[in-house]
């Protein structure tokens, strides 16, 4: 199967580039139907925009650079920022239904580490949904956009020195050969890596392991954001206690009903997500739990303001306008990713990434809240604007194995997600490190799962960015080496190869 230009990830990023390429032919990729395997789509925040009165596009830059701890590259913010207004445009052009009040104006809200209200919302936690049903429903009416649902990308075809398609898998585990001239990665993030996690299964780092494996450079691999605030009812992927709850005054409380965060930050509950979700991580681990108090600030209005985490607690018999919610840190968000330009190219020759899969080096060492859905709407429209004009479909660089790929050992599965969580989590150490070292690499080695083996993969590029910084800064936290060293204020990289060697270096595998 051909086609010019081949989007793999039916997310935000992959469903607002085809429609910015329209009315060029497009084929989308996905994993599962368009919205069932994103997690655009849980996305209960909203999206930054920097468009009330008094607001400005440097005033949200200040707040990102700020949030991102020193590793921020403030011309992407900034641009960033700039164009956010025209995105947000786009997304009511599609029929995104944006909070507005009764003039017609834009509702912003306001979130953590932000100095102004700059989020739009729609209907208090349900924007990434309704921006995705929005999105759906303009693909669907867009013939130039083909969409092959129910296919699992798994690798990237190269010939001569440049990307030419993509190895997928059917829902009957045979694989398929799909080429393309440009192929756009909108694969989504790592969170099923860890066993605490907000995002949906398909967002097990298999892009950038796809990415690194042709020979891709990977950047900021270490930095993963835990939201301070999954509820903690026992489920897979772990729902989510918005940000936005304590946006409007909700508080975390312990066991005796002591507010803690008062203590940790000026900020409190307000302040940046990493340091919040070790002031969390750190009551759960005294055994004082911890909790999301909404009792006073939101109470009665709870069901109609925040209807998604209303319908979350219900469901596991918790009444969040009397009762308190249990949570902890759960990863969320993956800064690092394949490194892009200010386009979306990647180092690779007909490969481009945007979303979460990304490295734009926006949100550096920690994601500033709801600057995720802007940074994929934004660099979407850059790739599209970007991608060449005249390409020609290339032919088959390659005959495809079609034997069904082993199944997935669940147990296996189990190991590498308890692992990343117990050691490559909210508190890393040296000692920790070098366990999933040597857990992750024995599972890429042995593993009869070229899924699982690219799990491992991925979760080794994490592993060892956060093995060879010697710091602390953002969403990457070493206990043993808790201080931000000035001089480490630099981005990562590393290669496949920087990758193994390291890996060699430190259990001489």
């Amino acid at each position: 199967m051909t086609s010019s230009v081949l989007i793999v990830g039916g997310g935000l990023a992959g469903l607002f580039t085809a429609l910015k390429l329209a009315p060029r032919p497009v084929t989308i990729l996905a994993a599962a139907p368009l919205g069932a395997g994103a997690s655009s789509a849980w996305a209960q925040g909203g999206i930054a925009a920097a468009l009330a009165e008094g607001d400005t596009p440097e005033d949200h830059t200040r707040d990102t650079v700020t949030a991102g701890a020193g590793l921020v590259d403030e011309a992407m913010a900034l641009g960033m920022a700039q164009e956010a207004g025209d995105r947000i445009r786009d997304l009511l052009s599609y029929g995104v239904p944006f909070d507005k009040d009764l003039e017609g104006r834009l509702i912003q809200s306001r979130e953590a580490a932000h100095s102004a209200r700059r989020i739009v919302r729609v209907r208090g936690d349900r924007a990434g949904a309704a921006i995705m049903a929005a999105l759906i429903e303009a693909v669907r009416k867009t013939p130039s956009i083909t969409v092959q649902d129910s296919f699992s990308a798994e690798d990237l075809i190269v010939s001569d020195n440049r990307v030419k398609g993509v190895i997928a898998r059917d829902n009957q585990g045979i694989s398929h050969a799909f080429y393309a001239s440009e192929i756009v990665l909108a694969t989504g993030g790592i969170g099923h890596l860890y066993s605490m996690t907000t995002n949906p299964v398909e967002s097990s780092g298999i892009g950038l392991a796809m990415a690194a494996s042709a020979g891709a450079m990977i950047a900021d691999a270490e930095f993963v954001q835990f939201h301070p605030t999954a509820m903690a009812i026992g489920r897979d992927p772990a729902p989510l206690a918005t940000e936005a709850l304590r946006g409007e005054g909700a508080t975390l409380i312990n066991k005796a009903d002591k507010r803690f965060m008062v203590a940790l930050h000026k900020d409190a509950e307000l302040a940046p997500r990493d340091i919040v979700a070790r002031g969390v991580f750190a009551e759960l681990m005294a055994g004082r739990g911890a909790y999301l108090d909404c009792r006073t600030a939101i109470g009665a209005r709870f069901p109609e303001a925040f209807p998604t985490v209303f319908e979350a607690c219900k469901a596991a018999g918790i009444d969040p306008v009397t009762t308190v919610i249990p949570v902890a840190p759960a990863e969320h968000y993956h800064m690092g990713g394949v490194l892009t330009d200010a386009r979306g190219r990647t180092s690779l020759t007909g490969l481009w990434a945007v979303g979460e899969v990304a490295s734009t080096g926006v949100h550096g060492a920690n994601r500033l809240a709801s600057n995720s859905l802007l940074e994929a709407i934004v660099f979407a429209a850059r790739i599209a604007e970007a991608l060449p004009q005249n390409v020609a479909p290339v032919s088959p660089a390659n005959k495809i194995n079609l034997h069904p790929e082993p199944g997935l050992d669940i147990d296996q599965l189990g190991v590498l997600r308890e692992t990343m969580t117990d050691h490559v989590g909210v508190i890393r150490d040296r000692v920790g490190l070098e366990t999933a070292l040597w857990t992750l690499a024995d599972i890429e080695t042995s593993s009869p799962s070229p899924r699982l083996r690219a799990m491992a993969r991925a979760a080794l590029f994490v592993t060892v960015a956060a093995h060879q910084r010697l710091e602390s800064r953002g969403g990457h936290f070493r206990s043993d080496f808790p201080e931000t060293v000035q001089s480490l204020a630099q981005r990562s990289r590393l290669t496949l190869d920087d990758m193994r060697k390291h890996v060699t270096l430190i259990i001489g595998a």
